[in-house]
């Protein structure tokens, strides 16, 4: 039996998306790449570095009423390699699903290279392939492999 004093309480969400198993410390990276800033009157609930048996800490998301697109999902799979992502309807869960590294991410990066033509005005969009140690930018071949939140294009 749990102990009442030790469980983390956040109430059930009718509909929407709950994003599971984030790396400890990227719940606002997360924000970030779905465009929440708090001003869109959803409801959302964070749960920061919390104990996981599996990631030892992990954050938890959880957006009402709206449910991720693949972009989106392809960009978490970077920032939390481990995640799941629930959505939910009607306070159940009807998928459930582990993210998935793509193999290249447009648009939603920055190259941190500041001489890359897609950091010149030019109308060049980022590409990244992404590689075992991060991800490379393809037009200057510019390697990210920490941090890729700090590399948000959403920001």
């Amino acid at each position: 039996m749990s102990d009442p004093e030790r469980e983390l309480r956040v109430s059930k969400i009718r509909n929407g998306t709950v994003i599971d198993h984030i790396t400890g410390g990227q719940a606002l990276n997360v924000l970030a790449i779905l465009g929440i800033g708090g001003d869109e009157g959803m409801g959302v609930s964070i749960g920061m570095n919390v104990p996981s048996d599996k990631l030892g800490t992990k954050d938890v998301v959880k957006v009402e009423d709206r449910e991720l697109s693949q972009g989106e999902v392809d960009v978490l799979s970077l920032l939390a390699p481990e995640a799941t992502v629930n959505i939910v309807r009607e306070f159940e869960v009807v998928e459930k699903k582990r993210v998935e590294r793509p193999e290249r991410v447009v648009g939603l990066l920055t190259c941190p290279n500041h001489n890359c033509i897609t950091n010149q005005d030019e109308p060049v969009e980022s590409a990244f392939e992404v590689v075992d140690d991060g991800v490379r930018c393809e037009f200057c071949g510019e390697i990210v492999r920490e941090d890729i939140g700090d590399h948000l294009a959403v920001h």
